[in-house]
Formats: structure tokens, C-alpha cells, sequence
């Protein structure tokens, strides 16, 4: 019984060890992502360029599959990602001018994992993403578009729209069937 007793206090200590810097570790991703989105928030009146017309400027290098502003290098940058055939990029475009600045094939690590999953919803959309963020624009008056990423939803296409509206920022969805 002793011998039970203490493996069990051995075993719940060298569990709240390891849990106290996972839960930190957590802690602080929460942090960062509430960082990020305000930073965000802070720089997309910097913008010139809407996402629905980075969509437009990116479809010379293939069809839209992910579009979002962020922050990269304490810059924003407006990315959109790609594809053509079997073939993932990134595309940005500058923020200011709209065009096209840099273009940088995806060939692996979680970028390709998502380019992957956003093809398979894309796959199944009849209507594109540029739909999806106007529609949710419409149904949002005062708002900008910073993101627009598809997913299935119970094996229907579906767009995750990113909304920022000074401070305030929030997702909806919009079906692109």
C-alpha cells in the first residue's frame, strides 16, 4: 500500500513539474496571437490595397486558396497562396501599390500542410474567395476583409472571413457553395 501510495505522489509530482511550463508555454502562444492581432489592427489603415483586390492581382500566378494580411518583421505584408496544377505559392503583394512583389514556391513544413487543406475545400467551392469576402463585407458594413481561409465543414466548402473594424476584429463564415 505504501509502495502504491508513493509512486502515485512520485507520479502527480513529476506530472505538475512538466505541466507548469506547458501551461505557460500556452500561455504565452495566447500572448503572441493577441499581440499579433493587435499589431495588426494598428497597421491595416497602412493599407492601400483590399484583399479582394490582392486576390484579383494574385491570379496570374494561379488560383487563390488562403489570403490574409499580417505581420512580418514588424512590416505588414498582404500574402495569398496559390496554386497551379499540383504546384503551391506564396504570392505577396504589396499593400500600397497592389501589384505583385515577391512570389516563393511552397514545398514544405506546415505552409504546404495548409496549402494542402485549403486545395481540398477549394476543390469543392463553386464560387471563389473573392465571393466569400465580398459577401461577408456586404453583411458587415464598416469592416475591412484581413483574411479569408476555406475549410470543410461537414464535408461542405466554407470561408473562414477574417474582419477587422478599428480595434475590433472577429471571424465569419460564408458558404461557397
Amino acid at each position: 500500500m505504501r509502495a502504491r501510495a508513493a509512486l502515485t505522489l512520485l507520479i502527480l509530482s513529476v506530472f505538475l513539474l512538466l505541466a507548469a511550463p506547458i501551461a505557460r508555454a500556452v500561455d504565452d502562444d495566447d500572448d503572441d496571437d493577441e499581440q499579433d492581432q493587435s499589431a495588426l489592427a494598428k497597421m491595416i489603415p497602412q493599407a492601400k490595397v483590399s484583399l479582394g483586390q490582392a486576390l484579383l492581382a494574385s491570379e496570374r500566378e494561379g488560383k487563390a486558396i488562403s489570403a490574409k494580411f499580417e505581420v512580418e518583421d514588424g512590416k505588414l505584408q498582404l500574402s495569398v497562396y496559390t496554386m497551379k496544377g499540383e504546384k503551391f505559392s506564396e504570392i505577396i503583394v504589396d499593400h500600397i501599390s497592389g501589384k505583385v512583389s515577391k512570389s516563393e514556391a511552397i514545398t514544405g513544413g506546415e505552409d504546404l500542410t495548409a496549402a494542402k487543406s485549403q486545395k481540398e475545400a477549394m476543390a469543392k467551392a463553386k464560387k471563389p474567395l473573392r465571393a466569400a469576402v465580398d459577401e461577408a463585407l456586404k453583411a458587415n458594413k464598416g469592416y475591412q476583409a484581413v483574411s479569408v481561409v476555406p475549410a470543410l465543414k461537414d464535408g461542405h466548402p466554407v470561408a473562414q472571413v477574417g474582419l477587422a473594424k478599428g480595434a475590433e476584429m472577429k471571424t465569419v463564415e460564408e458558404k461557397l457553395e
